[in-house]
């Protein structure tokens, strides 16, 4: 069982930056692919930065690449997510997920989500 909790948002000016925190409990933390999602009002969730058990290996959905970063302390177990150039339409709940499985341009398989966090960016 892995549990995990969100942290970091805020409102923020566009053009602004936030780094979120999603901390996790569970011995398996360390050999989970984890990765962020978001829902904006009145949309689905999707699916937002991936990476893999070491961190290594990183995905981001293409509407965040070059602006988004993630990463995680293992030792910690902590994953994060450094967004830097925040737009009005990177508003949304942002959730942490775990595991997931990439296939392409396809991330799934969570198991296990935060509540979430709320970014909110202002024009």
């Amino acid at each position: 069982q892995v549990q995990l909790a969100e942290s970091g948002g805020g409102l923020v000016q566009a053009g602004g930056s936030l780094r979120l925190s999603c901390a996790a409990s569970g011995r398996t933390f360390s050999s989970y692919s984890m990765g962020w999602f978001r829902q904006a009002p009145g949309k689905e969730r999707e699916f937002v930065a991936f990476c893999d058990w070491s961190g290594g290996a990183t995905y981001y959905a293409d509407s965040v690449q070059g602006r988004f970063a993630i990463s995680r302390d293992n030792a910690k177990n902590m994953l994060y997510l450094q967004m830097n150039g925040l737009k009005p339409e990177d508003t949304a709940v942002y959730y942490c997920a775990a595991p997931l499985r990439r296939s392409g341009r396809t991330v799934s398989g969570a198991q296990y989500w935060g509540k979430g966090t709320l970014v909110t960016v202002s024009s």
